[in-house]
């Protein structure tokens, strides 16, 4: 398939760009290039034959009415994700999240496109105390970012059921692993650690998150854009249900360092106690996570240690 890939220069959707790579389908890459999105995430495919990259913004009509045509399927990764920067300045989640899908997709049902699959969160649906939630649950957002996901994710809804458009949405839990930029949990507690520095943790650290191999997340995504149901949402969980404070401290100890590096700070504004999602559509597809959180992660620590170069000039100008 000839694949149009939006925020393909970001942590995620570069490592969805080298699979489809790899599995043989053409990738055009449209990355506006913002704070988290580089091209050296994409060395390792820029140079292939399959490959193409436009720079610019989802939410400019114009250039993707002219990128979009001829592409089999739209996946949409673009979008702003640090829900502290969310807070901060929610008009920029509003403008990416909400308005960019809205006119990726409306490009997409003018062009007549096989296939648009939104890239969403789990963090659509809240809160959770006891259980997880599935698919159809009740939305339930607590901040700017996932509100703006929440409405892209009822406007691509939309579509199927007022144009018959072929949309799919995922739904993932926490994504950790390389390319991810400095400022999320793991990236920033193993970095910090590296430069010296103390790991700031929000609260108490009972913060609950289900985390992900980002490849295993990508795996995920390209199995439900070939084999999902259209107008159907899958939820992608490792069930790998883990408390901040846990997490950190793993990183400390594969860092061989003492608990005294992590710093309390206080917490911020709507804090979601525990995400967890019930993941079993995507498996019944065939999916399942390629290695343990423990695996992952030893990986993960190497990895940042070993890439300094890739790392310190973002983590500078972030």
């Amino acid at each position: 398939m000839r694949l149009l890939v939006t925020g393909g220069a970001g942590f995620i959707g570069s490592r969805f760009a080298h699979l489809a790579i790899a599995r043989d389908h053409e990738v055009t890459i449209l990355d506006a290039l913002t704070y988290a999105g580089t091209m050296t995430n994409l060395a390792g495919v820029k140079d292939h034959a399959g490959f193409r990259f436009v720079k610019g913004d989802i939410c400019d009509p114009d250039l993707v009415d002219e990128v979009l045509p001829g592409h089999d399927a739209v996946l949409n990764f673009a979008a702003e994700s640090h829900v502290d920067r969310s807070i901060a300045s929610p008009e920029n989640f509003m403008h990416t999240n909400f308005l960019g899908a809205g006119v990726l997709l409306e490009s997409a049902r003018r062009a007549g496109t096989g296939r648009f699959l939104q890239v969403s969160t789990d963090e659509v649906y809240g809160s959770i105390e006891i259980g997880s939630f599935a698919e159809a649950d009740r939305l339930n957002p607590s901040n700017p970012y996932s509100a703006a996901k929440a409405g892209a994710d009822l406007l691509a809804l939309s579509y199927v059921r007022t144009f018959g458009m072929p949309v799919v949405i995922t739904r993932s839990s926490n994504a950790f692993g390389p390319h991810q930029f400095p400022e999320k949990l793991i990236p920033l507690a193993i970095t910090n650690l590296i430069e010296g520095k103390k790991i700031p943790l929000y609260g108490d650290g009972a913060n609950v998150r289900d985390w992900t191999f980002v490849d295993d997340i990508c795996e995920a995504i390209l199995l439900v854009l070939e084999r999902g149901e259209t107008g159907r949402i899958y939820n992608i969980a490792a069930g790998n249900e883990r408390r901040n404070v846990d997490v950190v401290e793993q990183i400390c100890g594969l860092s061989s360092v003492g608990g005294d590096m992590i710093e309390p700070v206080a917490d911020r504004p709507g804090h979601d106690r525990r995400y967890s999602i019930d993941a079993s559509a995507v498996r019944d597809l065939g999916w399942r996570p390629s290695g343990t959180f423990d695996e992952r992660l030893a990986e993960t620590v190497a990895w940042y240690r070993d890439h300094r170069a890739w790392w310190e000039p973002l983590k500078a100008r972030a």
